[in-house]
């Protein structure tokens, strides 16, 4: 079977895909690539299917020995690539042979590469999916993040766009050093003040270094709570409620003190108030903010998100239009 060789493992990468839906229920995250519109076009570059398990890297990429000819993509982050030491495109088809050396440096923007190989990482599927949650050491790789001599094995050979097809640069996402995430305001936003809920939305919050795929907790203000007599089963503290669901994004205001974005492997449910959630899109944006950056919420309804949505929808088309096109 055709495998790839894990050199070295770089900061934090795991083998994602699009992600384990359907099982909240259960209490289990979706877990999968946390910038979704860069894994997506990775996996449009090298020609797998939709859904096909890429490696998700964190600040420092992997190095990848290969053992047979592939065609390979680096996407997300604005990363420092070399095959064989030398500098290699990202956005871009790339062509790989046996014994070739992949390497995915240092980012200079963002924070999330994702490395699409032709033919996906075939690891075994854990309900439906083959995304790590390393939490609870299931799916992916051994249920957890690769490290220097794991050996990888990839699917079959698949038909890739030609060498050196590229995305246009209109469709390559910006890293900015201040990050804006629209956020639909609800769930539990009646517990803070008038003023404090205008202050969430105002302050430039800063990414601390407590930032992973479970949850980004952030720093720059302090957020007072509508006084009241907690509900049995509340707890004491104003910042609880009565258990209830976390959607994914959702942002929890534990003592009115350093917000926390819940993302992809946060847990599914829980007792703090959850004052509204970033949109699906925009945690694309939140994936690759890094720590010491700054983000800010722009608060939107319901239909704002389902427009963003259509809209990054319609990038991805065209980025399959321009593959296809190549």
């Amino acid at each position: 079977m055709s495998s790839l060789i894990v050199r070295t493992s770089g900061l934090s990468t795991t083998v994602q895909d699009s992600g384990r839906d359907g099982q909240y229920a259960i209490g289990m995250p979706p877990s999968g690539a946390m910038d979704q519109y860069s894994y997506a076009v990775a996996n449009l570059l090298v020609g797998n299917p939709d859904g096909a398990a890429v490696l998700e890297a964190t600040y420092i990429g992997p190095e990848l020995e290969f053992t047979d000819s592939r065609s390979v993509a680096v996407t997300g982050a604005d990363s420092v690539v070399t095959i064989n030491g030398e500098p290699a495109p990202t956005w871009q088809t790339l062509g790989i042979k046996a014994g070739d050396v992949l390497a995915v440096k240092a980012v200079r923007a963002g924070a999330r590469p994702y490395i699409a190989i032709s033919g996906g990482v075939d690891v075994p599927l854990y309900l439906g999916s083959r995304s790590t949650y390393m939490l609870t050491g299931i799916g992916g790789f051994e249920g957890r993040a690769l490290v220097d001599g794991d050996r990888l094995p990839l699917g079959g050979a698949v038909e890739s766009p030609a060498l050196g097809t590229e995305i246009p640069a209109e469709l390559i996402p910006e890293f900015p050093d201040a990050t804006v995430l629209r956020l639909v305001v609800g769930l539990c936003a009646y517990r803070l003040t008038e003023r404090a809920l205008e202050s969430f939305l105002t302050t430039e919050w800063k990414v601390t270094k407590d930032a992973d795929r479970v949850g980004y907790r952030l720093r720059g203000g302090s957020l007072e709570f509508v006084e009241r007599e907690q509900p049995f089963g509340a707890g004491s503290d104003q910042a609880n409620v009565v258990d209830l669901g976390y959607p994914v994004g959702s942002v929890q205001v534990p003592g009115g003190d350093e917000p926390i974005v819940l993302l992809n492997d946060a847990v599914t449910g829980g007792g703090y108030a959850t004052i509204g959630t970033v949109i699906s899109v925009d945690r694309d944006r939140m994936a690759q903010a890094r720590t010491g950056s700054k983000v800010q919420f722009e608060r939107v309804d319901i239909d704002g998100a389902v427009a963003a949505r259509s809209e990054r929808r319609a990038r991805l088309e065209k980025a399959r239009v321009a593959v296809a096109g190549a």
